[in-house]
């Protein structure tokens, strides 16, 4: 009830006995949808402050208030120097308007989440601090008083819509009523509860109570009452130190840790894969010892053999069979098994340091938990949630790979997942005997299906990737959809091409229906 008419009322007058005579030295902003007013007394300043938070909106007046020497900025530069001549509550209405000389009025509007002050001039309004809210610059302060009927004449007629009648109780007004079996009182009984609460926010006292667990400023004794004051200045100010360090503090806290939860789970959800990852591309090994084994054998091997049968020299003598290219010495077959080792080594030290980044990650996160747990201020937990940008627009700053994988028959398909990813996937994650797709003449996601050495890409394995490719471009919604597929070496990118955008070489088509699941 802290916006609530009947507070309002009482705050309005004694506002106007305290402010009655000061005058406005400084008028200022130094954090979002908040602002400071300063009145000069004969004694010592007195401030307002009005927090208009969308999610909570509140007017305090705290002892003393120093301005922060960077990040404020001055605003209704009209007031400066006006004296108040008086403090006007507007009849059943959640405002009130503080009236200065010259014909200035500064209205205090407390609409909930459409609160907002506006400055008149001669009953215009000149400046608004909400400047999204366009609407309340046509407000008619005239108009702001409201007419309720408290005759019984018209209770009786409105009996099947109390709250719209008596519109200024207020939803806890209504519950503690419910609470003390108002729905199934008389009608006589009713009448008389109603003229009963009517006389006790007229003539109130003002509880701090806490109601589902949450602060609330109450005139009513209703609720779990922790503290009673008979002054609504005092009040506000401690209410809103409650809501605010108590009560937002926790929810606050509960929505950044379930943010750092997410990330958690995602996290180690990622580090999960990619060390299994990175377990079968240290496990396959076979570049290096293929190579090793045709250097331990040169004199064994003849020139144009298209294969060769050896003794591996790592698994106790067994025989394996090795590919070779004809074209090439021995010794030329080696040194190209020997470049494929490398550049699997270097998609291992990629996929290393991606776990081992992901690894510090997991620990900041975890060590951030901590320290939210230990926070006992609302402003220091909102200032390292600025300097950690734990919001929801960062949630996927958490370092990936650019593609999604995919499997099948044992063979890894990757796909691109923008135009930047898809230049990345291309040149960075791909070798010259991958197998390269994309939809023809159509933007789309590149897709790659990688090589394992020995083998054939497998018809179903080459189909299913097409489908991949066409799903994910342009053509997604054809009923048949050509795809080029080529092997990666016929693939280059020219310098200052837009990303993503690659020149093929040499191509085939195949048609295919487009299809993420199988």
């Amino acid at each position: 009830m802290h916006n609530n008419y009947y507070f309002l009322r009482q705050l309005s007058q004694q506002l106007d006995k305290l402010l009655k005579g000061t005058v406005v030295s400084e008028c200022y902003s130094q954090s979002k949808e908040e602002l400071i007013i300063r009145f000069e007394t004969t004694s010592d300043p007195f401030f307002i402050k009005a927090s208009l938070l969308s999610s909570f909106s509140c007017v305090t007046f705290p002892v003393e208030f120093h301005r922060a020497k960077k990040n404020s900025i001055d605003l209704f530069p009209h007031l400066i120097g006006q004296r108040v001549q008086s403090v006007t509550q507007f009849e059943n209405e959640r405002a009130f308007a503080i009236n200065f000389t010259n014909d200035f009025q500064l209205l205090f509007k407390l609409h909930g989440n459409r609160s907002n002050l506006v400055l008149f001039q001669n009953e215009i309004a000149v400046e608004i601090f909400k400047k999204s809210l366009k609407a309340d610059t046509n407000i008619q302060l005239q108009a702001m008083n409201r007419m309720i009927d408290w005759s019984y004449e018209k209770f009786i007629a409105s009996l099947e819509n109390l709250p719209q009648t008596y519109f200024t109780l207020g939803q806890l007004s209504w519950r503690y009523f419910e609470s003390n079996g108002f729905a199934n009182a008389g009608i006589e009984t009713k009448w008389t509860m109603l003229l009963q609460l009517k006389d006790l926010l007229e003539s109130p006292s003002y509880h701090i109570s806490n109601i589902e667990g949450k602060p609330v400023l109450s005139l009513i004794p209703f609720g779990e009452i922790r503290r009673e004051y008979d002054n609504p200045l005092q009040a506000i100010n401690d209410f809103y130190y409650t809501f605010t360090n108590v009560f937002a503090l926790q929810n606050e806290k509960q929505s950044l840790l379930s943010v750092l939860n997410s990330r958690l789970a995602s996290g180690k959800n990622y580090l999960l894969k990619t060390t299994a990852k990175l377990g079968e591309l240290q496990h396959d090994n076979n570049y290096k010892v293929w190579a090793d084994i045709i250097m331990a054998n040169l004199h064994r091997i003849s020139p144009g053999q298209e294969k060769a049968v050896l003794e591996n020299l790592y698994d106790e003598g067994k025989p394996v069979t090795i590919k070779l290219k004809p074209t090439l010495s021995p010794q030329k077959n080696a040194e190209a098994l020997y470049r494929k080792a490398k550049n699997q080594q270097i998609e291992i030290d990629h996929v290393t340091k991606a776990i081992n980044e992901k690894q510090r990650q997991l620990a900041d996160l975890e060590e951030t938990q901590k320290t939210i747990g230990r926070l006992t201020e609302l402003k220091k937990l909102r200032d390292l949630k600025k300097d950690l940008q734990l919001s929801g627009k960062h949630d996927d700053d958490i370092i990936t790979l650019p593609y999604f994988e995919f499997e099948k028959n044992g063979f890894r398909i990757l796909v691109g997942k923008n135009a930047e990813s898809n230049d990345v996937l291309t040149l960075k994650h791909t070798y010259k005997n991958d197998l390269w797709l994309h939809a023809k003449d159509v933007a789309g996601s590149h897709v790659i299906i990688k090589y394992q050495s020995g083998k054939k890409f497998p018809k179903e394995v080459i189909e299913r990737a097409a489908q991949l490719a066409a799903y994910n471009s342009k053509r997604k919604t054809d009923t048949l959809c050509p795809v080029i597929v080529t092997p990666k070496k016929f693939v280059r990118k020219r310098k200052g091409d837009p990303p993503g955008a690659v020149i093929v070489e040499r191509e085939e088509v195949i048609m295919v229906v487009p299809k993420l699941g199988e």
